[in-house]
């Protein structure tokens, strides 16, 4: 796990029309907590952070505020629902050796049996990690599953010194018989009629008029 390096700057100003402002600048509102420290209202650099979080992974960020470094991990982040783009981060505040509740994504590897459809329940898993060396994913082989076959949060081989949280039972995959294309034709004509779609028969195509021979 990396550790990205990250200039901040102190949020005199707050509200919508403030936070409009700061992003117009280039910036992101933050907030950053922990540690029974108060809040502190801060922005961030859209273009920098944007790079950091990037692989989708647990970033451990060195912030550098007034003059000394304090390491955080983003605990929330709020995105346009239209654009994408970050509107607003939450920090909690770390340090070396702490351990912390973080979600990790699952990466599937391997391809599904033949007639075979896989079903993912979770996309990530809980742990506790410690807070400077958070895993960026486990990896689940699905190769050789065979149809009825299940693998379970428990079944996730982690790190050491990595803990799971999630109920180790809790479904993660689970490989079931594709339908057959009656069952696929069967299931449309019911949801058909339950909506109230009456299906018509396709028109029949007309045969071509034999050529007359003089």
């Amino acid at each position: 796990m990396s550790e990205v390096q990250i200039a901040a700057e102190p949020r005199t100003e707050f509200g919508k029309g403030a936070a409009r402002r700061t992003r117009r600048a280039g910036k992101i509102p933050a907030v950053l907590y922990g540690h029974g420290q108060d809040p502190r209202h801060i922005s961030l650099p859209a273009r920098e952070f944007g790079l950091a979080i990037r692989s989708g992974g647990n970033t451990l960020l060195s912030v550098r505020l007034n003059g000394r470094n304090e390491l955080a991990l983003p605990k929330q982040i709020q995105r346009d629902p239209v654009k994408g783009t970050i509107e607003h981060v939450d920090l909690i505040l770390v340090r070396r050796g702490e351990k912390v509740h973080v979600q990790v994504r699952l990466l599937l590897t391997g391809e599904v049996v033949t007639d075979g459809l896989l079903n993912q329940e979770l996309n990530t898993l809980e742990v506790e990690a410690d807070a400077t060396h958070i895993p960026e994913s486990f990896e689940v082989d699905i190769a050789g599953l065979a149809i009825g076959a299940q693998l379970t949060a428990g079944d996730v081989k982690l790190p050491d010194n990595v803990t799971l949280v999630t109920d180790p039972d809790h479904m993660v995959v689970s490989v079931l018989a594709a339908p057959s294309a009656a069952q696929v034709e069967a299931e449309l004509a019911e949801a058909e009629a339950e909506a109230g779609v009456e299906r018509t028969a396709p028109e029949p195509v007309a045969e071509p008029e034999p050529a007359e021979v003089s």
